[in-house]
């Protein structure tokens, strides 16, 4: 059928959705529908009749969708602290748990801006440049450098940072985490890959199957990364610069040990809106 009306279609894709076990069919099919058709929620309201002609396409999406795609991913954007972030198959999704950190961090990167005039960020692993975009376009004079090893995901950061209007203030560079780095900053932020090697295969099939794996795996313990900020941050922060970190929910003890033994001090510790151990903030 080449053409539905919306009501229909809505009720055909939740129904799709349902039957095959999807625990939010109901919201992932409402928002499959309206973005391949280009309607609202208001439309499907007050015009349920209204025809829609993309049905092939958004059958498509609900094929995706069955065989196990994040809605997200279908997509091909997620929303991220008020922002509109495009995906690509080399970053990882941004969640809400990783609001936390820059929760955490604004404050001292506000403060840092009005006493210097700048505050210079580093985002280490930067993927779809999250964290620092968010950062950038809370605090007009904050600057940032998100670090990434994968091609794809620093021109995936650059385009949301154009799309944001911050490119400006946003620089996209390759590197191994500090190999390639001059320069000190006022903060070091980091989503490291956190998942022991062991653990990725245990991980749910949305996750495990379409997220990037080198976004997920932090060696055998899962604290290879920390160790690695751990031993390279002093180099690159300027003078009582912080470390923000997002952790594992059981890392707290471990990435403390790691960060405290370099010679850091913890300064804050945040929990996610799950009432879980997901933020750190150490001072040198």
């Amino acid at each position: 059928m080449a053409e539905r009306p919306l009501g229909e279609l809505l009720r055909h894709a939740r129904q799709r959705l349902a039957d095959a076990g999807i625990a939010d069919a109901a919201f992932d099919s409402r928002l499959l529908v309206e973005h391949f058709s280009g309607t609202t929620r208001t439309d499907a309201i007050s015009s349920p009749d209204r025809i829609v002609g993309q049905v092939a396409e958004i059958e498509a999406a609900l094929d995706r969708r069955l065989a196990g795609e994040p809605v997200h991913r279908i997509l091909g954007y997620r929303d991220f602290y008020g922002m509109r972030l495009s995906l690509s198959a080399e970053t990882l999704e941004p969640r809400p748990d990783t609001e936390t950190l820059v929760d955490a961090v604004l404050p001292f990167v506000r403060e840092t801006a009005a006493r210097d005039g700048i505050c210079r960020i580093l985002d280490l692993g930067t993927g779809t440049g999250a964290i620092a975009l968010a950062l950038v376009t809370q605090e007009p004079r904050a600057v940032a450098t998100g670090v990434d090893v994968s091609d794809d995901a620093l021109a995936t950061a650059a385009a949301n940072a154009g799309q944001l209007g911050v490119l400006a203030r946003f620089s996209a560079k390759k590197s191994d985490w500090f190999s390639e780095i001059d320069g000190r900053h006022h903060l070091i932020v980091s989503n490291p890959p956190y998942i022991s090697s062991s653990e990725i295969e245990d991980l749910q099939n949305e996750v495990r199957n379409f997220d990037p794996r080198r976004a997920l795996d932090g060696g055998p313990d899962g604290l290879e990364p920390y160790r690695t900020i751990a031993s390279g941050a002093a180099r690159h922060l300027e003078k009582d610069g912080l470390v923000g970190l997002e952790i594992g929910h059981d890392q707290r003890r471990d990435v403390t040990e790691i960060f405290e033994q370099a010679g850091y001090h913890l300064l804050a510790q945040h929990k996610d809106l799950g009432g879980n151990d997901r933020v750190l903030v150490f001072r040198c």
